[in-house]
């Protein structure tokens, strides 16, 4: 087996057992991205690989003294192009931030440098990460890694099809609006939002506030998500709200009892959601293996009026996203090199009272007490990741859906916005793909601070669904 084909974990255990040279992992990964990314622009602002490779020696002289950093001693890593990596250009997919270089790592980067890992380079990402379709004026559009005229998904896009193609071996992203999720279920990988507070950030404008966007893991293995998630996590004080119960995410994921492991199944929400055809029978298809490991899945009805939900989601999202585009608005000058997208949401909340934005939390706080009471009777929830499949790269967004109307640009995703709005660990898992070679996933959500048992759920479906992860992309 070729490096790039290794899991993460695996390398990371020849890297330490010898096997390999972190030398060898770097250039079998540039050679990689050489040959793979220009068709479906994953990766950004790659890096000097004579600088690479001179990092990755200095790793082989550690392992040589005996003294390793970490799980990720010697990986390439290629950080979203959201977050902070010192050096490196931070452009959010802005042409406006298309020169920043910050001169800090942010908090995720720090402990992933922390953990042996060299930088390579970023992921691309929407502007300002709106849209869950990677593409913006500085870099161009992430292509889809089974097809490169579909959507790779975003906000994450670079980053799945960075695994899913064998460039990187493990990968950062982030999730606000489904993603680390939307991505990584069009993408045939694994891709975990973990609960609100489990992996801080740092640093940011708010604090306190700002709580429905999160950091978190990919990878091609759910190993590899918990190990990547175990060097992210832990209390900061930088970040108050951050999550300090001291889990381990480090363990044996198998074991798991799935024989009394009860799902919920959402689905469309009795048929709320707009649905493309053959989603929820494919997502069915994985809930099956879930069963046939002993799971019990049923349908269940969200039990709460879902349109009052989309509506507080709006005022939530409309006022934390406002507060991103409007420093770039002092300048008049700027408007025109701001999307349409960013300008509507900026729009949207100028006339929003501090009372409106009061009555959406209060919304918000009697969504999690109802999503609470699902998890009396069920341990985990499932919904698809997506209600469309991967569109056409040269499509901004679906305004239809099966002829139902999208009345905003991300009303085609509102089936993510449950586990955000809740702050609940959610998980997505792949699960097939459609006449076409179009892949699909599914959301398992778990009960709050529940990213264990979440992991070890998904670890367990895994084991049980090769048939899908060992289809790989045509270019692979």
């Amino acid at each position: 087996m070729s490096i790039v084909e290794l899991s993460a974990h695996a390398l990371s255990r020849a890297i330490h057992g010898g096997q390999v040279s972190c030398r060898e992992v770097m250039q079998a990964y540039l050679h990689r991205i050489e040959a793979v990314n220009p068709r479906h622009q994953a990766i950004v602002s790659l890096q000097s690989g004579d600088v690479l490779l001179r990092q990755a020696d200095e790793r082989d002289a550690q392992l040589a003294r005996g003294a390793s950093m970490g799980w990720m001693h010697g990986m390439p890593q290629a950080i979203k192009d959201l977050a902070n990596a010192t050096g490196i250009p931070t452009t959010l997919g802005s042409p406006l931030m298309r020169h920043f270089v910050p001169q800090e790592d942010g908090l995720m980067v720090q402990r992933m440098k922390a953990a042996g890992c060299i930088v390579v380079g970023k992921t691309n990402t929407p502007e300002f990460g709106l849209g869950s379709h990677t593409f913006n004026d500085v870099f161009g559009t992430t292509r889809n890694a089974y097809d490169a005229t579909r959507s790779a998904g975003g906000s994450s896009g670079g980053a799945a099809v960075a695994l899913a193609l064998r460039l990187l071996p493990v990968a950062d992203g982030s999730d606000f609006m489904g993603s680390l999720r939307n991505p990584a279920g069009w993408n045939n990988v694994f891709g975990m939002r973990p609960s609100q507070g489990r992996v801080p950030m740092w640093p940011v404008q708010d604090a306190w506030v700002n709580q429905l966007g999160t950091e978190g893991p990919m990878g091609r293995t759910v190993q590899d998500v918990a190990q990547l998630l175990a060097v992210q996590a832990g209390f900061d004080p930088r970040a108050p709200l951050s999550i300090a119960d001291g889990e381990d995410f480090t363990g044996a994921l198998a074991g798991f009892d799935c024989k009394n492991s009860r799902i919920g199944w959402l689905g469309d929400l009795s048929g709320y959601l707009a649905m493309e055809p053959g989603i929820l029978d494919v997502c069915e298809q994985g809930l099956r293996r879930l069963e046939s490991l002993g799971c019990a899945v049923a349908p269940l009805a969200l039990g709460t009026p879902a349109e009052p939900i989309w509506q507080t989601w709006l005022v939530w999202r409309k006022a934390l996203v406002a507060a991103r585009i409007a420093p770039f608005l002092l300048n008049p000058k700027n408007r025109a090199q701001i999307k349409p997208e960013a300008l509507w949401e900026y729009e949207q909340a100028r006339n929003l009272t501090g009372t409106e934005f009061l009555r959406a939390s209060v919304q918000r706080t009697s969504f999690y007490q109802h999503m609470l009471s699902l998890f009396e009777t069920h341990d985990f929830l499932a919904l698809p990741v997506a209600q469309v499949w991967p569109f056409a790269a040269e499509q901004r967004w679906p305004r239809h859906i099966n002829g139902v109307e999208m009345d905003t640009y991300h009303r085609w995703m509102e089936v993510v916005i449950y586990a955000t709005l809740a702050g609940l660990p959610c998980i997505s898992v792949p699960v097939g793909f459609d006449a076409r070679g179009l892949p699909m996933g599914l959301q398992l959500i778990g009960r709050p601070h529940g990213d264990w048992a979440l992991l070890q759920l998904a670890y367990a479906y895994e084991q049980a669904a090769q048939d899908v992860l060992t289809r790989q992309p045509p270019a692979v």
